[in-house]
Parts: structure tokens; C-alpha cells; sequence
């Protein structure tokens, strides 16, 4: 059965190349949303097994709709995976690190990091 993923980041750029890797592979189903402000309605409607959530956004940063992603009650079990640039691969090592509980990867984005971070919370 494919894995459902939602990839929130408001770089369209960005979430078209994650949504094109991860289908490629034919394990994944991927929906992309570039306003992290229909986000909500789009994980209500998709139902995504794991969702991937940039941090800084311009109309709501990743935290904040992390926290809504938990307030909601058929959401709130879902994983939520951060990506980031203001952080680096240097200072994270290579891989998946966590911070506060999460996930999360520094940008730019290698589709084996995103693989290896789905694998690690859903298996393979």
C-alpha cells in the first residue's frame, strides 16, 4: 500500500521536485501545499500518513501549524517531519536530527534524507 504524504512548504519550486522524487519510487502518494494557511484543510481531506512542514513560511511558520496539526483530533497522531535552511547539513551530521521531539532535515533537501526520515517513523 502506498504511503500518503503531505509536503508543506511555501516554495512551489520546492514541493513540486519532493512530490516528483517520491512518486517516482512508486511507494509514496504525495500532495503538495504552498500556503501553509489551506494546510489544515488539505491534511483533513488527504490524509496524509506523515507530513513534511518547512519552518519559516510567510503567512504561518512551521511551528504554529505544527500546533494546529496537533490541536486537531484526526490529525494529531500524524508525524510531522520539519525542514529547514537555518540550519545546516554541517551542523547537523548527516541524516535525520530531531529537535524538540521532531524531525527534522536542512535544506536543500536530498529525496534519500526524505526517504530515510518516512522510513524511520512508518517503516519501509
Amino acid at each position: 500500500m502506498m504511503k500518503k504524504i503531505l509536503v508543506v512548504d511555501d516554495e512551489a519550486g520546492l514541493t513540486r521536485m519532493i512530490k516528483a522524487n517520491l512518486e517516482r519510487t512508486g511507494r509514496f502518494s504525495v500532495r503538495a501545499e504552498n500556503d501553509p494557511t489551506v494546510a489544515i484543510a488539505a491534511a483533513r481531506a488527504f490524509d496524509p500518513d506523515l507530513i513534511f512542514l518547512d519552518v519559516m513560511m510567510p503567512q504561518m511558520e512551521g511551528d504554529e501549524l505544527a500546533a494546529l496539526i496537533k490541536e486537531d483530533p484526526r490529525l494529531a497522531t500524524k508525524p510531522v517531519v520539519f525542514m529547514t535552511a537555518i540550519v545546516t547539513k554541517q551542523e547537523t551530521g548527516p541524516g535525520v536530527s530531531e529537535i524538540g521531539g521532531n524531525l527534522f532535515l536542512a535544506k536543500p533537501v536530498k529525496t534519500e534524507a526524505l526517504i530515510a526520515a518516512i522510513d524511520k517513523l512508518l517503516g519501509p
